[in-house]
This record gives structure tokens, sequence and C-alpha cells, in this order.
């Protein structure tokens, strides 16, 4: 009996440790297999993210291909559809983009020169215009040139156009200036500013040559028709003798240097003080002055 009891009671340790030993086994190896999933998983989802993220990228670079593609052949188009209008040439005529290129700044260098010889001939006698000459026969054979030198002398002749149309208006407006002084000049002596009294008392007031004769003879008694005379006792000043002086500005800010300035002022004083240039002299024969 002990024995037999010894015997039976023996084996089960035996057993039951495989039994442990074979489910912790089990247990480690699906722990492993859940990480590695996992691990796969985690490595999957990063793979799907790049692939998601260059798939973008190169959709974007795609993008911006077709954008920049479409913008130079709406470019292209564009120039060869205005080469057409001006040239008169069909589309396909024109050739390849170079082609297209050359046409253009031939067609360039045709308007300047057609510009060019006109600034020449609105100039001419007015400034010395050498250089732009010399830049248009330069251009001129534009055909026998390299693309680049026709640009380069397009933009140089274009800047002497402008520089020519400058000196232009330069020495126009020199030459109003002298003319206008010249004709100052000629108004403010005595036969000038008779000539304009005249003009105004006719064209202003309806003044004949009768009126006028007694204008002549009032302002040769106050000022001898001098437009800087002043009385040296009260300071009446100009043609008119104006006293005070200032008073001739309401004709003018001109009124120290211009005759017609002080004309203006002197016959508008007659017709409101005394009527006529007739009366205000005979105002001035009876008592010195008017």
């Amino acid at each position: 009996m002990p024995m037999q009891t010894s015997n039976s009671i023996t084996p089960a340790p035996s057993q039951t440790t495989e039994t442990t030993g074979t489910t912790g086994t089990a247990s480690f190896r699906t722990e492993a297999a859940t990480r590695r999933a996992a691990r796969r998983n985690r490595i999957g989802r990063r793979r799907r993210l790049v692939l998601a993220g260059a798939l973008v990228a190169v959709g974007a670079v795609a993008a911006t291909g077709l954008s920049v593609n479409s913008s130079l052949a709406a470019q292209r188009v564009a120039e060869t559809s205005a080469l057409t209008a001006s040239t008169g040439l069909a589309a396909e005529q024109l050739g390849a983009y170079a082609g297209v290129a050359e046409a253009k700044v031939h067609a360039e260098a045709q308007d300047t020169l057609t510009l060019a010889e006109d600034t020449l001939s609105s100039v001419e006698g007015k400034i010395d215009a050498d250089p732009l000459a010399s830049s248009v026969a330069t251009l001129g054979d534009y055909e026998a040139l390299p693309l680049d030198e026709v640009r380069d002398l397009t933009i140089s002749t274009r800047a002497e156009i402008r520089k020519a149309e400058e000196a232009a208006t330069a020495h126009d407006r020199e030459v109003a200036e002298r003319e206008a002084a010249d004709a100052l000049a000629r108004a403010n002596t005595p036969d000038g500013a008779k000539q304009t009294a005249r003009a105004m008392a006719a064209s202003q007031y309806g003044w004949g040559e009768a009126e006028f004769q007694c204008l002549v003879q009032l302002w040769t008694k106050e000022s001898g028709w001098n437009y800087q005379a002043v009385n040296a006792s009260s300071g009446a000043y100009g043609i008119v003798q104006a006293w005070p002086a200032e008073k001739l500005a309401t004709a003018g800010a001109d009124w120290r240097t211009n005759a017609a300035t002080q004309i203006k002022w002197g016959l508008d004083y007659i017709a409101r003080g005394y009527g006529s240039p007739c009366a205000a002299w005979g105002h001035s024969q009876s008592v010195n002055w008017y």
C-alpha cells in the first residue's frame, strides 16, 4: 500500500509541471505574436502615411507643372496671335517658338526705327540729333544682327528718342520764354505801351481815336509813358502814376515790370472816375492831377 500510494502520487507533480510549462510557453508565444502584429500595424500605418504624403507632394508638383505649362502655352498663343495680326502671316507660317521670338524682336526694332525717324524730323534744327541718327543707322541692319544685339540696340535707340524729345521740349520752352521777354520789352517801350493802350481802349471800352489822343496827352504829362517812372515827392508809380503804387497790384502781380498791367489798371480807373480819357484830361488840365 505505501508503495502504491507513493507510485500513485509521484506522477502528479510531473503532470502538473508539464501542463504549467506548456501553458506558460503558449502564453509567451501569444504575447510575442501580439507584439509583432502591433509592430507590423504601426509600421504599416507609417508606410501608408509616408506614401500618402508622397502622393500629395507628387500631385502638387504635377499641378504646378501643369499650371506653369498652361501659363507658358497661353503666353505663346497670345504672342503668336499678336504677331499674326501685326505681320499678316498665318500662325503655322511663323514656325517654332524661336521664330516667333525673332519676329517679335524684329517687329519692335522696326517700330522703334519708325518712331526714331519721326523724332528726327520733329527735332531737326532744334538740337544736336547725331546720337539718335547714329543709333538709327546701327539698328537699321537689325535683320543681319543677333537677336540679343537687336534687343539692346532697340532699348538704346528708345533711350536716345526720349533724350531727343526732352531736349527739343527744353529748346521750345527757351524759345518761347525769349519771345515772351522780347515781346514784353517791346510792349514796355513808350511806343509799345501806346499801341497796347490804343488796343485796350478800343476793345474793352469802345473808345476811338479822339479819346486815345486825350489819353496820350494825359499820360505823356504824367510819366512820358515810362513804366518805371516814380514821382519823387509822392511815390506815384508807372505810366499812370498810381498812388499809392501798390494799387496797381489789383491788375496783376507784375505791375512793377509790365506796362500792359499798368495800362489795364489806368483805363479802369479813368472809366470809373471820369467816364472817358478826354474827361480825365480836362480835369488834369484844370487842377494838375487826375
